[in-house]
């Protein structure tokens, strides 16, 4: 079933109102050390042994040797065991550097009045479905809201931002993350054995009077963020609200979900004529759920005013400077501005 047909019998995806800032410990992300010297049999040293495993979440083998090397101290093997698996993380990523990643996950995380969707990319969609992954996805999508937060602008109307590879990569990892996105990808690239790749990530936050709707294809909850949505495709759809409706939150999600189905190239306006399948203004467009109408139609008497949307695609095939492409080829372009 095409990706088409499918979102117009595909149920409505929903994210939560709140984050909260909770990442999994990893259960056992990096097992190639080798066991040194035995520890003392003593009750504390084994009692230090399982301390040191709940703690940090590596094997019995690995701690046991942290422990050894360390002289028994908790806070010097765990910073050792960080330090070994950082190393082992980077020696990995240098060799699979340069095969390809077209699998991976898109994340949406909302939170107030903002909203940021991130791609992170893989070898296998089996890798795609370990959580370990999904926890590096969530690690990279909670970076990208703390520095959408961080930045000062007093908003009159919304503001958009994307951030590319080399940028994404610098960010720091989160509240619960140590160092940079950048060192979590090097760590998932030795835990998992595939490459990966931090693709991009883009931003939206709004002021009174605005709303971002939202829609993720394939969705999955993230591991531990119940407000993190998992998927192959999403969409925000950001929208001028002068009055207060009930039903935004469903407008929104509806929205999206075009947006995700039809691929549209920019908004339009509501006085196109409508067009056909191979419409890329957004507004003329015949609407997902009810072809018979414009999306256009849809909207106007919901009260609310399109104004700008992002798109991304799992996997997508980087665009040209003029972002054009043959709209037969709609599925695999990206996100553009108005």
């Amino acid at each position: 079933m095409s990706l088409l047909r499918s979102l117009r019998f595909f149920p409505v995806a929903c994210t939560g109102r709140s984050a909260r800032a909770v990442l999994l410990q990893p259960s056992q992300p990096w097992h190639t050390l080798h066991a040194g010297p035995s520890l003392s049999s003593s009750a504390s040293s084994k009692e230090l042994l399982m301390k040191l495993r709940r703690t940090t979440g590596y094997s019995f083998v690995n701690c046991k040797k942290a422990l050894e090397t360390c002289g028994g101290d908790l806070k010097q093997a765990e910073a050792w065991l960080h330090k070994q698996a950082q190393k082992e993380g980077w020696s990995k990523a240098a060799k699979l550097h340069g095969r390809k990643t077209k699998e991976g996950l898109i994340g949406l995380l909302q939170e107030e009045n903002t909203a940021v969707l991130v791609e992170v990319n893989c070898e296998t969609d089996f890798v795609s479905r370990n959580v370990k992954f999904q926890q590096l996805v969530q690690q990279v999508a909670l970076g990208t809201m703390a520095h959408c937060q961080n930045l000062t602008d007093q908003l009159s109307t919304y503001s958009k931002g994307f951030l590319n590879s080399s940028e994404l990569s610098e960010l720091a990892a989160g509240p619960d993350g140590e160092g940079s996105l950048k060192d979590q990808l090097a760590l998932a690239i030795g835990t998992l054995g595939e490459n990966m790749s931090l693709k991009r990530a883009a931003w939206v936050k709004v002021p009174s009077g605005f709303y971002v709707g939202s829609y993720v294809h394939g969705e999955m909850q993230s591991p531990s963020l119940q407000n993190l949505v998992l998927g192959k495709y999403g969409a925000l759809v950001i929208c001028q609200t002068p009055e207060q409706i009930t039903n935004l939150e469903e407008v929104g999600r509806r929205l999206g979900q075009h947006v995700v189905g039809m691929a549209p190239l920019s908004v339009g306006s509501l006085d196109d004529e409508p067009g056909g399948e191979t419409e890329t203004r957004m507004l003329p467009q015949p609407y997902l759920l009810d072809p018979s109408i414009t999306l256009g139609q849809y909207v106007q008497p919901q009260g609310v005013t399109v104004v700008d949307f992002v798109r991304f695609e799992c996997g997508e095939a980087e665009l040209s400077s003029a972002w054009e492409l043959p709209a037969e080829r709609r599925t695999l372009l990206t996100e553009r501005m108005m």
